[in-house]
């Protein structure tokens, strides 16, 4: 027998698959996951990338379409939405603890909304020790969507999710 699996069977499914660069967090707590629709045994699951270009991508669509495969689905067709643009705002607040527990600052504040907002660094939290006593090294760390930092307290280097 068969077993139907649902829309909500199927977002939890693709919710799960971790991101591969920082495998801590999935693609739902990125906020990379953006839509799901099942119709049948075909599920259609929409997905936006950090920043256009970005290498993961590939590898997120893989594992998404083998997740939901062997979960029973027919026919599984991942699309790569680009509008509206990724933000860090999408980020769950359980993903931005996971960056905490990881050793990855999680982006802080919001992403700017129009092209006048002016953006200042006022300072990042060292997610080892909380200092705000840190430093920027560079502005790209292990991905482009992170900086590398150093903490003046603990002397660790840590990366930063930059806002978006």
């Amino acid at each position: 027998m068969v077993t139907r699996l649902s829309t909500q069977d199927a977002w939890n499914i693709a919710a799960a698959v971790p991101d591969p660069e920082v495998p801590v967090l999935t693609i739902e707590d990125l906020g990379v996951l953006r839509a799901v629709d099942v119709r049948g045994d075909t599920v259609r699951v929409d997905i936006t990338p950090t920043y256009s270009g970005c290498p993961a991508m590939d590898t997120i669509r893989d594992d998404v379409i083998l997740a939901l495969t062997a979960a029973g689905f027919g026919q599984v067709e991942v699309r790569l939405v680009l509008s509206p643009a990724w933000t860090t705002d999408w980020m769950s607040d359980a993903g931005k603890q996971k960056l905490t527990e990881y050793g990855i600052a999680p982006p802080s504040g919001r992403a700017a909304v129009s092209s006048g907002t002016i953006r200042l660094a006022i300072s990042v939290r060292c997610p080892r020790c909380g200092s705000l006593d840190t430093r920027e090294t560079s502005r790209f760390g292990s991905t482009s969507c992170k900086s590398l930092f150093e903490c003046r307290a603990c002397l660790e280097p840590f990366d930063h999710f930059k806002v978006h």
